[in-house]
């Protein structure tokens, strides 16, 4: 779990790096596609994705059998329960990660493969992604998913230091800000790009 999410985390956050050079104009952002596309005489790109693939696949079953291991230890529920040691985060996990995943499938679908996308236009990124986010419940729905990405990746972040044995008393509280900033910057990156696009920052 810890390994796969840190590679994960990883994408993430140059995925997030990237798509912010719609900032710098059409060119800037659509040579970044094609470099892309052209690393390894593009085979770069498809080994990133069999990469991805396999470690989304090795999270997901990570994460169902702690689930299942977690439910068996105790079958029965408390009769009265109430958080203290868990979080917000943690204890949304289990909606945030199929939350994820349906997201996932959309954006490819938008703006990869473009069958989810009505003006889809390829190795055009610019375009696609301005055309893309002017509809109001797309730039919604991608909001919402962000900041479902920010809680599953705070408590992740989190959890993987401590998987890794990072969970000192003395630093948990380094610890705890260092996720919560990594979580956010991601959020905020993310989520400017269709607000920019929605408030006419960034227009065709």
């Amino acid at each position: 779990m810890a390994a796969s999410g840190l590679l994960l985390y990883g994408f993430v956050v140059v995925h997030m790096l990237g798509n912010l050079q719609l900032f710098l104009g059409p060119e800037a952002i659509n040579a970044y596609g094609r470099f892309l596309h052209d690393v390894l005489h593009g085979q770069g790109l498809w080994i990133a994705r069999a990469s991805l693939l396999l470690a989304t696949a090795i999270h997901v079953w990570a994460a169902v059998s702690l689930t299942l291991a977690n439910v068996s230890a105790r079958p029965v529920g408390y009769r009265e329960w109430q958080a203290r040691d868990s979080t917000y985060a943690s204890r949304t996990m289990a909606w945030s990660g199929p939350l994820l995943a349906a997201f996932l499938l959309y954006h490819l679908a938008h703006f990869t493969t473009g069958q989810a996308h009505p003006e889809f236009v390829p190795g055009d990124v610019y375009r696609n992604m301005v055309v893309g986010f002017q509809n109001p419940f797309v730039s919604a729905f991608y909001v919402l998913a962000m900041l479902a990405l920010g809680l599953h990746m705070y408590h992740g972040f989190w959890s993987m230091l401590q998987t890794l044995g990072l969970s000192q008393p003395r630093w948990n509280r380094v610890r705890r800000a260092v996720s919560w900033l990594l979580a956010s910057l991601v959020v905020v990156g993310n989520v400017s790009i269709p607000l920019a696009v929605l408030t006419g920052l960034v227009h065709l």
